[in-house]
């Protein structure tokens, strides 16, 4: 969602939405608010809150629902679908490491990311897919599946700084991007990291390649993008998918 709340020409306002912070960016003079909303939400109406110095105020805005369609998948490894207990454990730790990455804050007055495609390839699973793996229902999707060889590169799509590499057990090799103002992109399955964290990329920059570690059926790149820190719609950050073919 992306709301006006002010003149460009005044101070730049703190954005909050469900008490975390929002991404704010100047266009066509004024400041807007760029607003992850959670796949979870209920239609209705929603709130942000606006913050200018001492000045709160509140600006309300409408969803609609939408239904997305179910995705059956067959996981040969049974242990990614019921993890034993000992999976658990990692589980849970893994989860505090990909929160720390997923709700990092660098302040930015950029202009909005003009992303490009991490890779060439077919699109193998959209976002928002609701799931059944080995016909038990688990979370809807939140990235876009591409089907790629393994070891073709993967490419930084904008720059920023890595704020979170490692193998993880759904996610298999995972590299994390910060963008900025809690743009987060992030990039699973990988058969290779070739980053480090902290590391500053350039758009366009190789950070690891395809592959088919964690939770798969076959080599592919799971890209995610997350807006305070909601996962949302990767196509809304990037070209038309036509520039996807090889």
């Amino acid at each position: 969602m992306i709301l006006s709340v002010g003149n460009s020409h005044q101070t730049k306002p703190d954005v909050y939405f469900e008490d975390k912070p929002v991404m704010v960016v100047k266009a066509d003079g004024l400041w807007q608010a760029v607003v992850g909303i959670p796949l979870a939400s209920k239609a209705g109406t929603l709130r942000i809150v606006v913050k200018r110095g001492e000045e709160k105020s509140t600006q309300l805005f409408s969803i609609k629902d939408k239904q997305y369609p179910t995705q059956y998948i067959t996981v040969n490894d049974e242990r990614k679908v019921n993890p034993n207990p000992i999976d658990m454990k990692r589980i849970n730790q893994e989860s505090s490491r990909i929160q720390e990455a997923l709700t990092a804050w660098t302040e930015t007055n950029n202009e909005p990311v003009n992303f490009v495609w991490p890779i060439k390839g077919r699109v193998s699973g959209l976002f928002g897919r609701r799931r059944v793996f080995n016909g038990e229902p688990r979370n809807p999707h939140s990235g876009m599946d591409i089907a790629a060889k393994t070891g073709t590169p993967i490419h930084a799509p904008a720059t920023g700084i890595v704020r979170g590499t490692g193998n993880y057990f759904f996610n298999g090799n995972t590299v994390f991007i910060d963008h900025g103002q809690g743009l987060i992109t992030m990039f699973c399955h990988l058969s290779r990291l070739d980053v480090q964290d902290g590391q500053t990329v350039k758009q366009g920059d190789i950070i690891g390649a395809v592959g088919a570690t964690g939770r798969v059926t076959g080599p592919h790149l799971h890209l995610g993008v997350s807006l305070n820190n909601e996962r949302v719609e990767p196509r809304l950050f990037f070209p038309p998918e036509s520039e996807l073919k090889n």
